[in-house]
């Protein structure tokens, strides 16, 4: 059985006769560099999340540094940031002179909490980046309680996540990364809603960071060759807005189709006392970019890996190790052990399989191959 982690060249073929005239269109026109496309794509997404401002850009890593240069950050300035998370989130900080503070997470959902942050706030801390992990929202009305409280930015990393409803205490219901000051996404390819090749993009409410965060994905210039601020040259190409238009339109079905098959494997696997299946928070929407087991033992995780490969079935490890101890963000403020949590899921997580085009037959397989391991 052809089993992959995610199955983009069957989501494709059942796009194909739009994503080819998509495409065709754009090279027929040449619009290459900020055709049609782009704006036409910014309204759709903007529509979608029920955001006021959708600046596309080149990908997601782009995002987050613009939405960081949009708030007037200075050197030494301290941001909070997740432990266990992909190292965009703080490799921009970094590049920008911040100082990243790293914290623990949650040992259940794997994001950051509005307690962990409070414990993280000095005079020094301006900002806040909560992770929306794997495909649900981080708990933002008590962090945005907190940021309220000190004054803080909050920019919403939802590169994994979009797609995913959250709901307030009044029920009243967002967007994951429409509740921050700033939103940013990615559209890598393997993402719910993915391009073909690189694509990102930061949302807003605010029409003052939305102007200025235009600028600065364009050179700093509002108009052509006045340069009023720092920027970066970073763009969404018109071919990638064109795919992205097509797909935006099945985002609501892809995030169906991922839940479906993460709650079969719920059922299926739920009986094993050896690991944990994802826990779902109560107030978020779970759109499972990945489907993340934990396993209680960690000799268990590697074994289980290769068990799998054995047979066939692909596994990847989001993430072998946590940022603090990265060798490019060891400090001697950060030692190992200082975040036992995100240091044991490194060595405990284990993700399945898990995309658009899954079938009962694949999951089976795969469940069967897991459940034919032996401690």
């Amino acid at each position: 059985m052809n089993l992959q982690m995610v199955d983009l060249k069957g989501q494709y073929e059942k796009l194909k006769p739009e994503i080819d005239q998509a495409i065709q269109h754009v090279i027929d026109t040449t619009a290459f560099i900020n055709g049609p496309q782009v704006k036409e794509f910014s309204t759709s997404l903007a529509n979608y999340l029920g955001a006021k401002h959708v600046i596309t850009c080149a990908n997601g890593t782009d995002a987050l540094q613009i939405a960081l240069m949009a708030l007037g950050l200075q050197p030494g300035d301290e941001v909070i940031v997740p432990c266990f998370t992909y190292v965009a989130t703080v490799e921009v900080i970094a590049l920008l002179k911040l100082k990243p503070v790293v914290t623990e997470v949650d040992p259940d959902t794997f994001n950051i909490t509005a307690e962990i942050i409070e414990k993280a706030i000095t005079p020094k801390t301006k900002a806040i980046v909560p992770v929306h992990l794997f495909g649900q929202s981080a708990d933002m009305e008590p962090i945005m309680a907190v940021a309220k409280k000190h004054n803080l930015y909050v920019v919403e990393d939802t590169a994994q996540a979009i797609g995913a409803d959250y709901t307030f205490s009044d029920q009243v219901i967002k967007k994951a990364g429409t509740i921050g000051d700033i939103g940013c996404t990615s559209f890598f390819p393997s993402k719910n809603l993915g391009c073909y090749g690189d694509g990102g993009a930061l949302y807003t409410d605010n029409d003052e960071l939305a102007t200025l965060i235009r600028k600065i994905a364009n050179h700093g210039q509002a108009k052509k060759y006045h340069h009023e601020v720092i920027g970066v040259n970073s763009r969404l190409d018109t071919i990638q807005a064109a795919i992205l238009s097509v797909k935006i339109k099945q985002l609501d079905n892809y995030c169906k189709a991922r839940g479906a098959a993460a709650t079969y494997y719920d059922r299926q696997l739920s009986e094993l006392s050896w690991l944990q299946t994802p826990k779902r928070q109560t107030n978020s929407t779970h759109v499972f970019h990945q489907y993340t087991l934990r396993l209680h033992d960690p000799a268990d995780r590697d074994a289980l890996k290769q068990h799998l490969a054995d047979r066939g079935v692909p596994s990847m490890v989001y993430y072998p190790i946590p940022l603090h101890l990265q060798e490019a963000f060891r400090t001697p403020e950060y030692n190992q052990g200082d975040f036992p949590i995100s240091e044991s899921l490194c060595t405990q997580v284990l993700s399945l399989p898990i995309h658009t085009e899954m079938n009962r037959e694949q999951q089976d397989f795969i469940i069967s191959a897991v459940k034919s391991f032996k401690k």
